[in-house]
């Protein structure tokens, strides 16, 4: 089915509503969480010395763009989300981009690499390859993609007011590949689970 203009602003409204009411929830939910395995899978990817430009695509309150910046990366993020993006800020010290993922307006060939870590499942099917062309636009040649979805059997919708997509491993696959990216290598999280039980798909590219 495709999704009217008006549908389109309608799932960006509601998901972001969603987290800016719970934002500090969400925060003590997540602060601790131990990312390093993607945060290492993005720079051992990218070839170059410190520091790399990188931007932290759906940054939330800011616990991975602090990594970036201790890393003596320069870190940018981006959430469309006005208490993440306020609430990043004051934690990271880091530039924050507010932008809708629907709507975006990034720089051309600014970043060394962008980490999309647990954020582009939220982007309707039907705009995702135009997004996925935005970043890939907004890399330098060269430059790399982490992501992080929640795998599954293709199911979208509606999933406790927030908007997601469970995109099948081969169907994401073909996604960054029509985008023009190059699939460097996948993991599935949490490492060390067996395969039903690793609900996180990791994946890296190269533009």
């Amino acid at each position: 089915m495709t999704s009217t203009s008006e549908d389109i602003e309608q799932i960006a409204g509601l998901t972001l509503a969603y987290y800016n009411a719970r934002a500090e929830i969400f925060w003590e939910g997540t602060r601790d969480h131990d990312v390093r395995q993607n945060i290492d899978a993005l720079l051992d990817a990218i070839p170059g010395v410190l520091p790399l430009t990188i931007l932290d695509f759906g940054c939330g309150p800011g616990r991975d763009l602090k990594v970036f910046k201790e890393r003596g990366h320069i870190a940018v993020g981006l959430d469309g989300s006005k208490e993440f993006a306020t609430m990043a800020r004051a934690y990271s010290g880091c530039e924050v981009l507010r932008q809708d993922f629907l709507k975006l307006d990034l720089p051309a060939a600014r970043f060394d690499g962008v980490f999309a870590n647990a954020t582009l499942f939220h982007i309707p099917s039907q705009e995702l390859p135009r997004v996925l062309s935005e970043i890939y636009t907004a890399l330098k040649p060269g430059g790399i993609l982490f992501s992080s979805i929640p795998h599954g059997n293709g199911t979208e919708g509606w999933n406790n007011e927030r908007y997601a997509v469970y995109h099948q491993p081969e169907a994401w696959r073909r996604y960054g590949e029509a985008a023009g990216f190059t699939e460097l290598h996948h993991f599935y999280r949490p490492t060390g689970s067996p395969r039903d039980q690793q609900p996180w798909l990791a994946s890296v590219w190269r533009r």
